[in-house]
């Protein structure tokens, strides 16, 4: 994750804020990791998203949880 942080010249803090909460969601929730067996470390955690498409899963359930507040 570090040499793709440092490949990247972002302009403004807003794009680089976004861009790394995306790339922290993706590392955590969404990729598998060789050290966890193929798992991401929220599976390890107990924490399971379903669905095939694990970003749309992600996206609708942050719109509903923001609907509620």
């Amino acid at each position: 994750m570090n040499g793709e942080l440092r490949e990247r010249s972002m302009r403004t803090l807003e794009i680089r804020h976004a861009i790394l909460s995306c790339m922290q969601i993706f590392h955590n929730y969404i990729r598998p990791h060789q050290a966890l067996n193929g798992k991401t470390p929220t599976e390890v955690a107990g924490i399971r998203i379903g669905g095939e498409k694990k970003w749309l899963t992600l996206i609708q359930n942050a719109r509903h949880e923001t609907a509620k507040s």
